[in-house]
């Protein structure tokens, strides 16, 4: 018979083959969106605009049975916009709180460096809080609560750039890259034969998972072992980044901690309570890179912040 924990592990693993049913190519993305999930972490994620970032977030919560809601940044976007506000309900004469549509399970927030820092900041708070705070009063979101943030690596005029410490609320990174030709020509041939990316119910998407395997996943996760070896590990990857010369900022113990998170339920998703140095490499990038500032001298030599952290990675020996 088996275990609550592991009919949640094969529910959230399937999830993947509904995924595909929609996406094709983006295997990682979907993999670092569930890790994301069971860690109760938010996501930031980067690509050309039409690489599916909407559409993989629409057909994600439709393989979750969970409500997902989208909303565009833009600079006249304002903190009551996305958390909801007073309003005079008509027939009482009275304020009440209308919802904003932070009030959902999963959050496409679109070209989130498009809207100016204090709209920015509301967010942040409710992915850092799991509430938001109006009139003086706070109100939890409905759990789980996932972010996930775009922004395009083009167009970087009129944008306002999250700072270092805003980049370091998000638990991932993921880059969504330009799918390779077969992948691509799997697109075309889907759309050729009809499928429509606003109605992924009709590419057979089903609910195959929901907020309670989420929740009994993220339950078997904070039980998955972490032995010293494997700490020690992760914190040595962290202080080989901050004595990097090509770096201005290193990973911060916030950051050796979301390492950590991630590989636990990198290592759970995977089938094992216990987690390896292969764990940590495998979601070093994703966790790590964005959370690094390259030092002036160093960009202006065109050096890429990933490679910096390759070469930290290899850097550090691996325990046995």
């Amino acid at each position: 018979m088996t275990s609550p924990h592991e009919a949640a592990r094969e529910r959230l693993a399937a999830v993947r083959t509904e995924v595909a049913k929609a996406v094709v190519g983006q295997d990682a993305a979907v993999s670092g969106l569930l890790v994301a999930l069971l860690c109760g972490g938010h996501v930031l994620m980067e690509g050309v605009p039409g690489v599916a970032k909407t559409l993989l977030v629409r057909t994600l919560a439709g393989s979750l049975d969970v409500e997902t809601r989208r909303v565009q940044f833009t600079p006249d976007l304002m903190p009551g916009d996305i958390t909801g506000s007073m309003v005079i309900d008509g027939r009482a004469g009275e304020l009440s709180f209308r919802e904003g549509p932070l009030f959902t399970h999963l959050l496409l927030a679109d070209e989130i460096n498009r809207t100016p820092p204090k709209t920015q900041s509301a967010l942040l708070e409710a992915m850092e809080e799991g509430q938001v705070s109006v009139d003086g009063v706070s109100r939890p979101l409905p759990r789980p609560f996932l972010v996930a943030a775009t922004q395009n690596p083009v167009e970087y005029e009129g944008t306002y750039p999250l700072p270092e410490a805003q980049l370091d609320r998000f638990l991932l990174k993921i880059v969504l890259p330009i799918p390779e030709r077969d992948a691509e020509l799997e697109i075309l041939t889907r759309h050729a034969a009809g499928f429509d990316p606003r109605d992924v119910a009709a590419a057979g998407v089903r609910a195959v998972a929901g907020p309670a395997d989420i929740e009994a996943g993220q339950a078997a996760v904070r039980t998955v072992q972490v032995s010293p070896e494997v700490t020690g590990y992760i914190v040595d990857i962290a202080r080989a980044t901050r004595e990097s010369p090509s770096l201005s900022l290193g990973v911060s113990p916030r950051g050796a901690t979301a390492l950590m998170r991630t590989s636990r339920a990198w290592a759970w998703l995977t089938g094992r309570d216990f987690a390896t140095p292969d764990d940590v490499k495998a979601l070093a990038h994703a966790t790590l890179v964005h959370r690094l500032g390259l030092r002036p001298e160093a960009e202006l030599e065109g050096v890429d912040v990933a490679a910096v952290l390759t070469s930290a990675l290899n850097s550090v020996p691996v325990p046995r």
